[in-house]
């Protein structure tokens, strides 16, 4: 990482060139926010001075180099998709967490990072009613949303129902008050777990139940669902609104936290039984077996194999690796570039192997 170098607004470009997802890859680090007590919001130019085209609710990959040791991570936008020049990430300091705590202790202004994106599908569709649902931080996609929708003046009627452990926890919390006070269809509903640390919360508190979602938004059914958050908070969202008549064609959520699907669980007819190879794992002098009809990843984490992983369809490129020899059957969905395709690189969780492997992990 160059933390010397210095971006200033000479470098920016004539407004026709656009950030392209396929063959630019440098950005530069130009503000850090302090939201809460342990989150942080990042905010990234282009290092040539490109303008960025992306839809709210799309994430970036990160490619960071972390003592000599390659990490990649997904990171949702935060910022408006209607201002160019720049757009944000929005992190959390987790416990333990290697990517998040080495960008709040490192990443300065004016550093220079590697990301691709934008990536992902959690794509608002257009709706008179909005319900914005999010836990912790995963307020991060419904922030640009409703950004966006502000910053365009687009006439919407919004709940944005925001979650989390108590009031100094609640993200954008300040962001969202000022909002609300200059956009007529934003309604807000702050619900902390608990208030240690508030002298004075005019609220309710606890977590999502129907009971809670029956008196905030009473008319659920009949708004469009944008969910983001924690699995387990995301897993309460969904059967709520799904007893409160919420359609499931109405229900939006996005998460980095997919399941992974074991095919061998899956029940079909072949008419001969799959070649079976040995996939070894460099750095951790382990070998599994993997079947032609699984994915390198699937068998990895059942073997208890340690390799990063996320949305594990192809999307987010989290679990890319390095092939050092043999080759695989990939069906990706836009998580890696063809560049690094060719320098040999591949994502474990959408591969199939074709032969014997050996994996730089």
């Amino acid at each position: 990482m160059d933390t010397k170098s210095t971006f200033t607004p000479a470098a920016r470009l004539k407004r026709g060139d656009v950030w392209n997802r396929d063959t630019d890859e440098d950005l530069v680090c130009i503000d850090i926010h302090q939201e809460t007590h342990d989150v942080k919001t990042f905010t990234f130019a282009s290092a040539e001075g490109k303008l960025f085209a992306f839809e709210a609710g799309q994430y970036f990959l990160f490619d960071l180099d972390i003592g000599g040791e390659p990490e990649s991570r997904c990171y949702s936008i935060s910022s408006s998709p209607k201002r160019t020049n720049a757009f944000s990430v929005t992190v959390k300091r987790v416990p333990g967490g290697r990517i998040s705590n080495w960008l709040h202790d490192n990443l300065a202004v004016n550093a220079k990072v590697k990301a691709n994106g934008p990536l992902g599908h959690f794509i608002r569709p257009n709706a008179k009613k909005y319900l914005f649902l999010s836990g912790g931080s995963g307020i991060t996609p419904v922030m640009s949303m409703v950004r966006e929708l502000a910053d365009s003046y687009e006439p919407a009627d919004i709940v944005f129902l925001h979650a989390g452990r108590t009031p100094k926890d609640l993200v954008f919390r300040d962001d969202l008050t000022v909002l609300a006070g200059r956009m007529k269809g934003l309604r807000l509903q702050f619900l902390p777990e608990t208030v240690h640390g508030e002298t004075s919360w005019p609220g309710l508190t606890g977590r999502i139940s129907p009971d809670y979602m029956k008196l905030a938004v009473p008319d659920v059914a009949e708004r469009v669902v944008m969910c983001c958050g924690p699995a387990p908070f995301m897993a309460a969202a969904r059967a709520i609104t799904a007893e409160l008549g919420v359609p499931l064609s109405h229900y939006i959520e996005e998460s980095f936290d997919a399941a992974v699907i074991d095919e061998v669980d899956i029940p079909v007819i072949k008419e001969a039984i799959a070649r079976t190879y040995q996939v070894s794992f460099a750095k951790q002098a382990r070998q599994i077996e993997v079947s032609g009809e699984q994915t390198v990843l699937s068998c990895a984490k059942k073997a208890g194999v340690k390799l990063p992983s996320s949305c594990s369809n192809g999307v987010c490129g989290t679990c890319k690796s390095k092939l050092v020899s043999g080759t695989v059957e990939m069906s990706h969905n836009g998580g890696i570039r063809q560049r690094e395709i060719d320098a040999g690189l591949f994502l474990p969780c959408c591969s199939k192997p074709l032969s014997d492997l050996v994996i730089d992990r």
